[in-house]
């Protein structure tokens, strides 16, 4: 399954998105609310996506309630959600950190990221950024570089926790910039970051870029320098990626997947997806995340997230041994 085929369906809009959802589960399905894990604490971009996900689905596929369960890098939530019964009353979000960077540095993690779930669609491609705190005297990202390097022993930053894919963007701009003496600050979650990034308990931050984010550098509480995407980001494209603004190599980004625990009837995964496909292609939808930074993926599948999963492992794995994060 190709990368590209997995995450090029755009904005583009599909006929289908007209059709009913087929009953394809069982006949009184859902019967009561489900529950939605995050395995984030609230206010980052998995918890963006969630309340965007939960709200707007309910005609479709009834109630759903977000529960916040962060801490150890995601590990928590999605152990969580890999223990729950697979009744389709339990379904999770999932990230790049939760899925393939945890199990490959973490020695103890308490779930099987391909035996313990099932998966059922990405839903979205986000980016980190490098976000400062206004007090720090640099308006560009090269200013920055070179403010960094000088004062590094002076100066810390932020991430959603460790073993997240924003840690990771931290600990890959220390090293492009060489610059190891900066400190890393781990959270529970971008929410925690993002507060003390405002405080200026930490300078900076590698935080996935979500409205929030956009709006607290409109008014002034944060400096968003530059994002760590390929392209400039549709719901955001005043800000340079960090590759144009000067720093070769700097490309991070994170997906977010919607899946349940392992065992979950395979004709409740099917009309979980098809709701989710038909919500994926309404263009209000696409358009709350384009607001919030992000690039809604409507074309994905149970089995192209199982391929695209494949994939991103393969990926990082390398990156993550050569890095030697634990």
């Amino acid at each position: 399954m190709n990368r590209r085929e997995i995450l090029g369906g755009g904005l583009a809009l599909s006929a289908s998105a007209l059709a009913p959802v087929p009953a394809f589960a069982q006949a009184k399905y859902p019967e009561r609310p489900i529950r939605l894990v995050v395995p984030f604490a609230a206010g980052g971009v998995v918890d963006a996506v969630a309340r965007q996900f939960a709200e707007r689905i309910k005609p479709l596929l009834g109630t759903i309630v977000v529960e916040n369960i962060g801490g150890a890098g995601g590990t928590i939530g999605m152990t969580d959600v890999a223990r729950s019964k697979p009744d389709g009353y339990t379904l999770g979000l999932c990230n790049t950190s939760t899925m393939v960077i945890n199990p490959a540095i973490m020695p103890k993690i308490q779930y099987n990221a391909t035996k313990d779930f099932e998966p059922i669609s990405i839903l979205a491609v986000s980016a980190s950024g490098i976000i400062l705190n206004p007090s720090v005297p640099a308006k560009t990202l090269k200013e920055f570089i070179a403010y960094a390097k000088a004062n590094q022993g002076n100066l810390s930053y932020g991430s959603a926790g460790a073993g997240t894919m924003t840690h990771l963007a931290g600990e890959l701009f220390k090293h492009l910039i060489d610059a190891p003496k900066i400190v890393h600050v781990p959270y529970k979650g971008a929410g925690p970051s993002i507060n003390d990034l405002v405080g200026g308990a930490v300078q900076y931050g590698t935080i996935n870029i979500t409205g929030q984010l956009l709006q607290l550098h409109e008014s002034g509480k944060v400096r968003i320098l530059a994002v760590t995407s390929a392209d400039r980001l549709k719901g955001a494209p005043n800000f340079p990626t960090a590759v144009e603004a000067g720093l070769p190599n700097m490309v991070a980004t994170l997906f977010t997947g919607l899946l349940a625990p392992a065992g979950t009837p395979k004709p409740i995964i099917e009309q979980v997806y098809q709701a989710t496909h038909k919500l994926m292609q309404d263009p209000a939808m696409q358009k709350a995340l384009t607001d919030q930074g992000l690039e809604p993926i409507i074309d994905s599948s149970p089995d192209r997230m199982r391929a695209f999963l494949k994939e991103e492992d393969e990926r990082w794995r390398p990156v993550l041994a050569t890095a030697g994060l634990k």
